[in-house]
């Protein structure tokens, strides 16, 4: 059960946002606030896993917020204002519900959160297969480095660690065993750079590695938890790939 906190400066947002908890099996609301240092005070404590915030608040707003929180819980952010995706996906949210919030996108993020909630589990629980690590193709390393949110910092990445890759128009998402990272560069340029095998574009939006995959079924490739889908486009040579390798 992943417990929840809904954080709005306006008390009927919180209710709709309990509503909606209410409404998914594997959500449990632990409280709502219109007071962000109040949250802030909870998540330090340790007992919220997902929080849903709003941006635009008094006395500390939800960037801030962000800056502060130190990655304790998942965040989704619920605001009316588009042009703060890009800060929140700097600072690592799951998602970014614009208001009116309607159920299904609501749905859409839970889905979310409970993936990359379990998968961390799954990863801290199960200790990880021993796997080679020798993936250099063609003389390339074994690791790339990211554009950090921040001017002149890198993150360094060993593919190894990545499971898959998500592309958000502009950016994508890394995802490793331990953490999400947002950067701005197209999933298409950031292809052309990655090794093959054992990476493998499955769909417009993803790359996953072949190496991390639990289990193809039908349309759809499992790592971990996460569902990833199989694009028309990719199906053919990729089930191809797959044929080839029993």
């Amino acid at each position: 059960m992943i417990r929840c906190l809904a954080v709005d400066d306006e008390a009927y947002a919180t209710k709709i946002i309990a509503d909606y908890i209410s409404k998914v099996p594997y959500l449990t609301l632990l409280g709502t606030t219109t007071s962000a240092i109040e949250a802030l005070t909870r998540v330090q404590g340790g007992e919220i896993d997902l929080i849903f915030l709003d941006i635009q608040m008094p006395d500390l707003t939800g960037i801030q917020f962000l800056k502060l929180y130190g990655g304790k819980c998942k965040v989704i952010l619920t605001t009316a204002y588009p042009e703060y995706a890009l800060d929140g996906f700097e600072h690592d949210v799951v998602d970014y519900l614009l208001k009116p919030i309607a159920f299904d996108r609501f749905l859409k993020a839970a889905q979310k959160a409970f993936n990359l909630i379990n998968l961390v589990k799954e990863q801290v629980a199960i200790p990880a297969p021993v796997v080679n690590t020798t993936i250099a193709v063609n003389n390339q390393t074994d690791y790339m480095f990211i554009k950090g949110e921040s001017k002149n910092k890198f993150l360094k990445v060993d593919y190894n660690d990545i499971l898959y890759i998500e592309g958000l128009k502009n950016y994508v998402s890394v995802f490793t065993s331990a953490q999400r990272i947002v950067t701005y560069q197209s999933l298409r340029d950031l292809e052309t750079t990655l090794p093959k095998p054992p990476f493998y574009r499955v769909h417009k939006s993803y790359i996953i590695s072949v190496d991390k995959i639990r289990m193809v079924d039908g349309n759809t490739v499992y790592i971990g938890d996460q569902s990833i889908p199989i694009g028309e486009t990719y199906r053919d040579g990729f089930l191809g790939m797959i044929r080839e390798a029993e």
